[in-house]
């Protein structure tokens, strides 16, 4: 029997993207204490007399949504990541997967210019994604992906060669 192979590597978040995380986080903190509180207010007001379900809609529907985008929100940061398995590179991202198939990448080309690692699926370069993980995983990365598949082409590009690909 043929052992499974998966390999993991964890996206690299921005500074900038943790901030707003961090934003988001305590905005559902805050929508779900809000609507707590007047929720409790609600119940003591009589919350069972007649024309009360508009408000019970509204408050669960409050909560609903500040523990969906909060549970959204950590889902994110703590599982989101690339799997190399032996057939299909996958994108996680909190509860969002996308699969690409291995046999469908052509070539993966290295920027080193930005700082950047795309994954090609046509030899006309128009249909990509672009790998966010750390800098020193790259190499680790297109070695998993050249085991599954030794014919993918791996090419980068020097910073020199970028900007005059961006003066044309």
């Amino acid at each position: 029997m043929k052992q499974t192979v998966c390999k993991k590597f964890p996206f690299r978040f921005t500074p900038v993207m943790l901030v707003f995380f961090s934003l988001g986080l305590m905005l559902c903190a805050a929508g779900f204490a809000l609507t707590l509180w007047r929720f409790l207010r609600f119940l003591k007001e009589g919350a069972f007399g007649s024309g009360a379900a508009y408000g019970w809609i509204q408050y669960i529907l409050l909560f609903f949504v500040s523990i969906f985008l909060a549970a959204l929100i950590i889902a994110m940061l703590i599982s989101s990541c690339y799997i190399i398995t032996e057939k299909h590179l996958v994108v996680r991202f909190g509860f969002i997967r996308q699969k690409f198939a291995i046999s469908g990448i052509y070539s993966v080309h290295l920027f080193k210019g930005m700082n950047k690692l795309a994954v090609y699926f046509d030899d006309f370069q128009t249909k990509y994604t672009v790998i966010v993980i750390k800098d020193q995983r790259y190499e680790e990365f297109v070695k998993a992906l050249l085991e599954q598949k030794p014919t993918i082409g791996f090419s980068f590009s020097t910073p020199e060669e970028e900007e005059e690909f961006k003066k044309k």
